[in-house]
């Protein structure tokens, strides 16, 4: 077995969801959950086939995003792994409905931090092993920090 990273990219304020799926009916079946979750969601959904014509099915609301997640998917290139990049929306707002599509069987991650997958070839094909998001903690939080974190989610209205 040989490992791979492969960074993805994304501008800094694009949030990404990368995840697993297991069929054709993928790339129709996410899209019509992230257009019902968020009115004028701007989004490019890409899907890696794992057998058959062994395409990369791909659809979206934005061409630019769309393009986007098609080129990352390709370097990924693993089997029924789908990317979504989502733009002006976050994952937060879409994760329960993609979560609830049949085909789903995991999400690796749903972020904006830059984002490496760790992939694996084998004899037998290529797939994802898991994602690097992010950078260590530094600390631990404290007082201030805890009251801070919860004055900055009722400002953005997550949280009352």
């Amino acid at each position: 077995m040989e490992l791979e990273r492969v960074k993805l990219e994304k501008e800094e304020e694009m949030n990404i969801i990368l995840g697993q799926s297991h069929f054709i009916k993928t790339v129709e079946d996410v899209y019509e959950a992230l257009v019902t979750s968020v009115p004028d969601i701007k989004f490019g959904l890409a899907f890696c086939e794992a057998s058959g014509e062994k395409l990369v099915r791909h659809d979206g609301t934005d061409k630019k995003l769309e393009d986007l997640a098609v080129k990352n998917l390709r370097e990924v290139n693993a089997g029924h792994s789908f990317l979504i990049i989502l733009e002006g929306s976050f994952p937060i707002n879409v994760m329960n409905e993609v979560k609830r599509v049949p085909e789903v069987c995991r999400i690796f991650c749903a972020t904006a931090n830059p984002v490496e997958v760790i992939v694996a070839n084998t004899k037998t094909g290529r797939g994802i092993l898991g994602v690097v998001d992010g950078e260590p903690t530094v600390g631990v939080e404290k007082k201030e920090d805890k009251e801070k974190r919860k004055k900055f989610l009722r400002d953005i209205g997550y949280k009352r």
